[in-house]
């Protein structure tokens, strides 16, 4: 696989797109049953096979991360060839993990306690694989707007 197998929870969610996926191989919900108890290798198959198209496909079109720590924010811009960061670091205890601590930075962006650091890098590997990476080690993706924010701010 080249990324990994979605949640049960996605599954569930996309239930009608992974009917569609299996329709589209010529695998009813009766062929589909036996599968799955007859061949379960052959099912996680092609449960991978699906989780692979679905993340490249959410991928692609993932624009903007961000991951938030107690002390820190980052927030990425993933354009097709280099990823933009602006990483933030408090320095007071604040707790941006918190309404309270997110609006006070949203409210106090420059202020002395606030560090903001930014850069731009090529991808190192495939654009995509490291937008991965990313979400795994808990970024989420977003609309920008944060990123937008802070971007105009320096």
């Amino acid at each position: 696989m080249k990324y990994r197998l979605l949640t049960k929870e996605q599954f569930e969610s996309l239930h009608q797109e992974f009917a569609i996926f299996l329709a589209s191989q010529s695998i009813d919900v009766k062929e589909w049953d036996e599968i799955k108890t007859q061949k379960p290798e052959v099912a996680l198959e092609e449960m991978k096979v699906f989780s692979d198209v679905v993340w490249e496909d959410v991928l692609t079109k993932t624009r903007y991360l961000e991951h938030f720590s107690e002390t820190s924010a980052n927030f990425f811009k993933c354009d097709d060839d280099k990823i933009h960061r602006i990483a933030i670091k408090i320095t007071w205890d604040i707790n941006l993990l918190t309404q309270e601590g997110f609006e006070w930075l949203m409210q106090n962006p420059l202020d002395n306690s606030v560090e903001i650091f930014k850069g731009s890098k090529n991808y190192a590997s495939e654009r995509n694989v490291e937008i991965f990476d990313l979400i795994e080690k808990g970024s989420v993706i977003s609309n920008g707007e944060i990123f937008e924010y802070f971007h105009s701010l320096i």
